[in-house]
């Protein structure tokens, strides 16, 4: 696999024509300029200090996917000086840069790597990266699939995970098992899977620990048309995890179809390697038959986030129709709705900078944010990635603003 094909990866997730889904230390850059162009300004503000955080010039430079965990399990309590962060990501450039640009030999690609951020700031001093490096120095990704499906050539994109701390408080994290198929299209790849990554309690990269399970949990759509991708977004609705009005329920969002539907599935923390024992919402209830599912909403992303707003109502974060200027949110009385209609809460300026940049995956952050915020990112990518990124070296980096209620 070349780097062109590697590229056309990165907007995997996130073309619902295509697919159903979808330890080094780094300086920081300056401040990248601030955001004059939103149309939502009044609900919405650039979170500058996130943004330095990944604005930066060597080692990790760029990548998407990104999914923040509290690994105290606490997804909904302020982050402390003791709260440590596992920062997941997907497709990620690694490398060397100067002045804002990238000479082609300096840098590689891999598939997944994580990042630790130790307590509640962007503190650059308490952040940093990991990915492992073969013999010969080169980046490689850290997960790679294991599961007794697994075929060969295939690799990993990650979804959402958590801590469950109710149980064993073990670190559970959604893949994607994903292949090359050469079609001569422009995005040559199928999804062929969804695992999950099963991390025991104190594990450190590299993970040796680590178990890989196959899972049910990508669901054909009744009509046939399409797959749900379980993972996209998880909702602890749990005591421990400091939700609001728990119920006691993991709620795992999944997406799928040419309308970005948005799907729900739930089980309890003691049960949530029983596969069997999981339900999923099929417009009326709960049922075990995964074949009866019913979207809940649509035009959303392929990564989002449902987080507890104050009042006692939920917010799911989401790039409208998957990859539309707009970082949209949606307010609903419950975990699966009915959902108010969708307010786009900002306008990326991003794709007015180049013809070719696209914007996509919107989600929230909930322990890290203020009381009265809500701290949400969105990623940047290019159509024509790997000319784009000679020239403007951190474009494929996520963007943080802050919502404020």
């Amino acid at each position: 696999m070349d780097l062109n094909q590697i590229c056309r990866g990165l907007a995997f997730l996130f073309l619902p024509l295509l697919l159903t889904l979808s330890c080094a230390r780094t300086g920081a850059l300056p401040s990248p300029s601030q955001d004059t162009q939103s149309e939502a300004k009044s609900l919405s503000v650039y979170a500058s200090d996130w943004n330095d955080l990944f604005h930066r010039q060597s080692g990790w430079f760029g990548g998407d996917g990104i999914f923040g965990i509290p690994l105290d399990g606490k997804e909904f309590v302020p982050a402390g000086a003791q709260t440590r962060t596992l920062f997941v990501f997907s497709d990620s450039v690694i490398g060397e840069t100067k002045g804002g640009k990238v000479k082609k030999g300096d840098f590689k690609m891999i598939h997944n790597l994580v990042a630790f951020l130790e307590g509640p700031e962007p503190e650059e001093e308490k952040f940093e990266f990991y990915w492992p490096e073969d013999e010969t120095g080169a980046p490689v990704s850290l997960f790679e699939p294991q599961t007794p499906n697994t075929q060969p050539g295939e690799y990993y994109w990650l979804g959402d995970g958590f801590v469950n701390v109710d149980a064993d408080r073990t670190l559970y994290i959604f893949a994607y098992r994903v292949r090359d198929v050469p079609t001569g299209a422009f995005f040559e790849f199928e999804q062929t899977g969804v695992s999950l990554i099963a991390i025991p309690p104190g594990s450190e990269p590299p993970f040796r620990e680590q178990r890989q399970l196959d899972t049910p949990l990508f669901v054909p759509l009744p009509d046939g048309s399409a797959k749900v991708t379980f993972g996209s977004g998880i909702f602890v609705n749990t005591a421990s995890a400091g939700a609001p009005a728990p119920d006691g329920y993991i709620y795992v969002y999944g997406v799928a179809g040419l309308g970005l539907s948005l799907y729900v599935a739930r089980t309890r923390p003691a049960s949530f390697e029983d596969f069997g024992s999981w339900e999923f919402w099929d417009g009326q209830g709960w049922t075990a038959d995964s074949s009866q599912i019913k979207p809940i909403t649509n035009s959303v992303s392929h990564e989002l986030s449902l987080s507890p707003l104050p009042d006692g109502r939920y917010i799911l974060a989401h790039q409208r129709y998957g990859m539309l200027p707009e970082v949209a949110v949606q307010v609903a009385k419950s975990p699966v709705g009915p959902f108010f209609p969708m307010k786009d809460i900002w306008r990326c300026p991003e794709v007015n900078e180049d013809l070719d940049y696209f914007v996509y995956n919107a989600k929230a952050y909930p322990h890290l944010s203020a009381p009265g915020e809500l701290l949400v990112s969105y990623n940047v990518n290019s159509f024509d990635f790997f000319v784009d990124i000679l020239n403007d070296a951190q474009l494929c980096r996520p963007r943080f603003i802050r919502l404020k209620f």
